[in-house]
């Protein structure tokens, strides 16, 4: 399986939200992950792709290509 590229925005986390860092992947409706630092946001959030991913494919839902024009 070829390994596909989404792209992803990564935003800081207020304190009162517990801080650290966001990732989300804006063509992976509702797939987010964080991390206390961006390397850390950055391999979570490989790991909830890689999940979204596999439960779209089990459920027999449609993968979408990245796409988006957010940045990386």
């Amino acid at each position: 399986m070829r390994k596909l590229e989404y792209p992803f925005n990564i935003s800081i986390l207020p304190s009162e939200e517990g801080g650290g860092y966001l990732i989300e992947f804006p063509d992976l409706p509702g797939c987010i992950s964080d991390g206390e630092t961006i390397d850390e946001a950055i391999t979570n959030g490989k790991d909830a792709m890689f999940c979204w991913i596999e439960t779209s494919k089990r459920y027999g839902d449609e993968v979408p290509q990245p796409h988006s024009s957010f940045g990386r």
